[in-house]
C-alpha cells in the first residue's frame, strides 16, 4: 500500500517552525515547497499495487530523500541520520521536528522496487519533465557527449582469491555441490575465505597451488554441467568456469591435459576482476590512467550544463564504447532534433569512423576533435601525406609511386621503397612502407582537414568545452568523492547515475531561476 502525505501541517512541522532558516534558492527550500509538484503520488503507485497492509512512506518523501542522498553522496545510514538530525532535510521532506526518520532498509526496499519496475529512472524522468516545461532547452541545437570512469565498490581480486570465492559461492548456491566439494576437492580449506599459507615468493609453490585450484574448479564444473539449476546457481557455476579459465594457461611443457597450470602472462580481454561484482571491469580511460569499475556516459546541453541523457555501462566491450553509447543518448534526447540535426561536440574518443558515419547518417553535425596521426618515423610522413583515390582504388606516396588498394584495404609499396630518396622520412621497415586504410578513411581524413583549416570548428569546441567539464565535475563531486560507486552491477549503478543527474539538474534549474506558475514551470 502506498503512503500519502497529510496536506495539513502538524504541530511541530519543521517547515512552519524553522523553514525560514533554510537558505532560499537551495534544493532543500525548493523541495519543501514543490516536492509534490515534481513527484506526485501517482508517480510511484505501481510500486505498491496492493491496497492492503501497512502504508509505505509517501512517495514524494522518499523521492526527496533519494535526491538529497545522491546529491550529498550519503550512505543509507548517513541519509537517515541526516533525516533525523538535519533541519534542512526535515523541512525539504515535510516532516515534523521530532520525526525520528525511517530505518535505512526503507531506502533499500524502494530502490529495489524502482529498479525492478518498468520505469526505474522515473525520478530522472520527472525532473526531465520539469526541464521540458521550462523551455530552457528550446532552440538549443548543441549536445556534448562525454564519459567518465567510476570506481567499483569492491576490491579487485587476484586469480587465487577469485577461484576460492567462486568455489565457495557454488558450494553455497548449488545444492549438490557441497558433498562433491567435500569428497573430491582438496586444494583449500573451503571454510576459510582467505588465501592458503604457502611460500608466495616461490614460483613452483604458486604454480602448484594454481594447478590444484583450477583442477578442482574444472572438476566441479564438469560434474555439475548437466544438473538442473535455478538462475542464481547456474550463474554461480558459470562464473566459476569463467574465472577458472580467464587468467591461467598450461604450464611450461604442458598442454593442460596433465593438470599443470600457471598464471597467464597476459590479461584476458573483458576480464572479470571480482566475484563479488562480476560486471566490474578494468578500464583504460588513457594509456597511463587505469581504473577498475564502470563507465558513465552522458549527454549535456553545453549552454546550460543540463544532463539530457545518460547511461552506465561496463567499462569495456565494443557495445560499451563511447561512440556507440553516445549515439544512443542522442536518440533518447528529450528534445526532438532540429531539421538539420544536433551539432555534436565530443573529444577524440567519439571521433571514430563508424561514429562519424553514424552521426552523418542520423543528420547530425560532428564537432569532434580528431585523434592525432602517428608517423612511422618521428617527424616524417603521415597517412595524410599519401593521395588516396577511392574511385581508382589506388594510393600514391609522397615520391609519386602508386599502388593498388587490396580487397582488405591494405597497400604495400615494398621494393619501391628501397632506393626511395624519401625513405628516411617515411619508414624504417626493411620490407617498405605499408598502409591499412579504414573503411571510412575519406570521412576521417576530411575531419582532420576541417579541424586543421576551419577556425570556427575549433572555436566552437573550445567555447563550449569548459561548461561540459564543469558538468562532469559536478557529476563526480568535490574532490571526486562520487567517483567511487556504492552498488554492485550495471543496473544498480545506472539507477544511481540517473538519480544523481536528476539531483544535479534540479539544482542547476534552481540556479537558473526555476519558478512555478499556475500554468507550469518556467525560468525567471
Amino acid at each position: 500500500m502506498q503512503g500519502r502525505s497529510d496536506p495539513d501541517r502538524v504541530l511541530l512541522d519543521a517547515a512552519a517552525l524553522v523553514g525560514h532558516l533554510v537558505p532560499a534558492g537551495s534544493v532543500y527550500a525548493f523541495l519543501a515547497e514543490h516536492r509534490l509538484d515534481v513527484f506526485p503520488d501517482g508517480l510511484f503507485a505501481d510500486l505498491f499495487p496492493s491496497g492492503k497492509g501497512r502504508p509505505s512512506v509517501p512517495g514524494e518523501v522518499i523521492a526527496s530523500v533519494l535526491v538529497l542522498q545522491t546529491l550529498e553522496d550519503r550512505s543509507d545510514s548517513e541519509a537517515m541520520t541526516a533525516l533525523r538530525c538535519d533541519l534542512r532535510w526535515k523541512t525539504a521532506c515535510g516532516l515534523p521536528i521530532d520525526h525520528e526518520g525511517f530505518h535505512p532498509t526503507t531506502l533499500t526496499v524502494w530502490r529495489n522496487r524502482l529498479r525492478a519496475s518498468n520505469r526505474p529512472d522515473r525520478i530522472f524522468e520527472a525532473v526531465r519533465q520539469v526541464v521540458a516545461q521550462t523551455g530552457v532547452l528550446k532552440g538549443k541545437t548543441r549536445r556534448a557527449l562525454d564519459s567518465v570512469v567510476l570506481d567499483d565498490a569492491v576490491a579487485t581480486q587476484d586469480t587465487v582469491t577469485q577461484l576460492i570465492a567462486a568455489v565457495r559461492r557454488v558450494r553455497r548456491l548449488v545444492p549438490a555441490a557441497a558433498d562433491l566439494i567435500a569428497e573430491r576437492c582438496y586444494a583449500h580449506d573451503w571454510d576459510d575465505p582467505g588465501k592458503p599459507s604457502i611460500a608466495w615468493d616461490d614460483k613452483a609453490a604458486r604454480d602448484a597451488l594454481v594447478s590444484v585450484l583450477v583442477n578442482d574448479a574444472n572438476t566441479i564444473v564438469a560434474e555439475l554441467a548437466e544438473a538442473k539449476l535455478d538462475e542464481p546457481a547456474a550463474q554461480a557455476l558459470a562464473l566459476l568456469a569463467l574465472v577458472a579459465g580467464q587468467d591461467v594457461e598450461p604450464a611450461d611443457g604442458s598442454d593442460g591435459t596433465d593438470g599443470r597450470w600457471r598464471i597467464a602472462h597476459r590479461v584476458a580481454e573483458d576480464r572479470v576482476i571480482s566475484t563479488v561484482d562480476p560486471q566490474a571491469r578494468h578500464a583504460h580511460k588513457t594509456v597511463h590512467h587505469r581504473q577498475d569499475g564502470y563507465k558513465a556516459h552522458v549527454a549535456i546541453e553545453p549552454d546550460t550544463g543540463l544532463f539530457t541523457a545518460g547511461e552506465l555501462t561496463m567499462a569495456c566491450g565494443e557495445d560499451n564504447h563511447e561512440a556507440v553509447v553516445g549515439l544512443y543518448l542522442l536518440d533518447n534526447d528529450p528534445v526532438d532534433p532540429p531539421p538539420d540535426g544536433f551539432e555534436v561536440l565530443g573529444d577524440s574518443a567519439y571521433g571514430t569512423g563508424e561514429a562519424r558515419a553514424a552521426l552523418t547518417d542520423a543528420g547530425h553535425t560532428a564537432v569532434i576533435k580528431p585523434g592525432p596521426l602517428t608517423p612511422a618515423v618521428a617527424g616524417g610522413f603521415t597517412l595524410d601525406d599519401f593521395t588516396v583515390d577511392e574511385t581508382a582504388g589506388t594510393v600514391t606516396c609522397p615520391n609519386h609511386v602508386t599502388r593498388r588498394i587490396t580487397a582488405r584495404r591494405t597497400v604495400t609499396f615494398g621494393a619501391a621503397c628501397r632506393d626511395c630518396p624519401l625513405q628516411q622520412h617515411c619508414t624504417t621497415s626493411k620490407t617498405g612502407r605499408g598502409l591499412v586504410l579504414h573503411k571510412h578513411h575519406a570521412l576521417l581524413r576530411q575531419a582532420r582537414h576541417d579541424w586543421a583549416t576551419h577556425d570556427d570548428l575549433r572555436d566552437t569546441y573550445r567555447r563550449h568545452r569548459p561548461m561540459v567539464e564543469r558538468s562532469i565535475a559536478w557529476l563526480i563531486g568535490p574532490k571526486g568523492r562520487c567517483r567511487k560507486l556504492r552498488y554492485h552491477g550495471v543496473t544498480a549503478n545506472d539507477w544511481w547515475l540517473h538519480t544523481r543527474m536528476a539531483a544535479l539538474n534540479l539544482r542547476r534549474l534552481i540556479n537558473l531561476g526555476l519558478t512555478r506558475h499556475p500554468d507550469g514551470w518556467a525560468i525567471a
